[in-house]
């Protein structure tokens, strides 16, 4: 048996439901406990340290570095009062922790003095029944990570992207858990580009939907005329946002893969390199998306066009015809004393018959030549 179970068991969803659930922490009133945090635990061998009390982050930082083992803080959207004793407490930078509370960070991956933050983009499929100009089809939100020695912190921004399912999920897997804190790492950035996978496939279908709408024929196996322009253009400002999320991402996970880190088990390392590739399959989908999307736009322009055009002509057709008698009614109302057949008994009908003769000539010119 290998010393590390397979790490796709662990950090992706398994069919069984989740034991328990994880529950607000009411910590006891502290000037540096934080109201924003969502569970505080220290891992010793693997395995959770149930103290039979809650502990506050300072408390499980002070029985971590006396015990061994290391402290995973999970916070939710903090202030910077609220982040502030926490931050001194484990000596995290003062530019990561500015960038941990504002949020609205691109991903990316920073090293200081004992520490490493990592920021990630979270990404969530917006169900809907129609795609409308107006639709939200992605959803963003936001991961930071410090990973240390001896403590892992979470500091989550937006109503998607919960770390409760997975953090038990770890808790099931004390041989994974005992390689410290760069295993949870590794968990947190596998769960988020699996993420990542599955809005891909759904987006697919909504873009397949477009198209098969764009290029299917018009009435009658005429010419399309395409789709409403702000929807494909909607869709493509949320592929925008999707990519702004994958693009940034391949370069941290190239380093955390390719670079000897003194904070990164050279076990969990290998397994970097699995989320790297999927990291990379991700961003060439996505990459496709916003060409093949550029092609409908500009495929739904051209059908508009055509078919605007092919109204000027079944107009430009019609008033050909309607040409004819007008130019033998206005001949006849000129009221001149002798005009042709004026007097005779037939004139009226025979004029008729003319001028219904030469409208049908038209008409069926125009037709065999695809005007009508």
């Amino acid at each position: 048996m290998s010393m590390i179970r397979d790490l796709r068991a662990v950090v992706r969803p398994s069919a069984r439901p989740v034991p328990h659930k994880e529950a607000a922490a009411p910590f006891e009133p502290d000037t540096t406990t934080s109201s924003a945090v969502v569970d505080c635990a220290v891992y010793r061998d693997g395995a959770r340290v149930e103290s039979g009390r809650t502990l506050s982050p300072q408390e499980a930082m002070r029985e971590a570095r006396r015990d061994g083992g290391f402290v995973w803080i999970g916070l939710h959207e903090p202030t910077e009062a609220e982040f502030a004793g926490i931050a001194s407490a484990f000596g995290l930078h003062p530019l990561a922790v500015e960038d941990a509370v504002q949020a609205h960070q691109r991903p990316k991956l920073e090293r200081y003095d004992d520490s490493l933050f990592t920021v990630f983009k979270t990404v969530h499929y917006v169900e809907h029944d129609q795609l409308t100009a107006n639709s939200e089809v992605i959803d963003t939100g936001e991961v930071m990570c410090f990973t240390g020695r001896d403590f892992f912190i979470t500091v989550r921004h937006g109503g998607q992207g919960s770390l409760r399912a997975l953090r038990h999920r770890l808790q099931e897997d004390p041989e994974l858990l005992a390689k410290g804190p760069s295993a949870v790492l590794h968990a947190i950035a596998d769960h988020v580009v699996d993420g990542y996978i599955a809005v891909a496939d759904s987006v697919q279908d909504d873009i397949d939907e477009v198209e098969t709408e764009v290029f299917s024929p018009g009435r009658n196996g005429g010419v399309s005329r395409g789709v409403d322009s702000a929807r494909i253009y909607q869709l493509k400002r949320e592929v925008l946002e999707f990519k702004r999320a994958v693009a940034p991402l391949q370069r941290p996970m190239q380093l955390l893969s390719e670079r000897p880190m003194r904070l990164v088990d050279p076990d969990i390392q290998k397994y970097f390199r699995d989320v790297a590739d999927h990291v990379a399959r991700v961003h060439e989908q996505v990459m496709g998306f916003d060409e093949l999307l550029n092609s409908i736009l500009q495929a739904n322009l051209a059908q508009a066009s055509v078919a605007q055009n092919e109204d000027m002509r079944k107009i430009t057709a019609w008033a050909a015809i309607i040409a004819v008698p007008t130019m033998v009614c206005g001949v006849y109302g000129m009221n001149f004393k002798y005009m042709p057949e004026l007097h005779w008994k037939y004139g009226y009908p025979v004029i008729m018959s003319v001028t219904v003769a030469l409208c049908l000539g038209i008409h069926r010119t125009l037709k065999r030549n695809g005007w009508l």
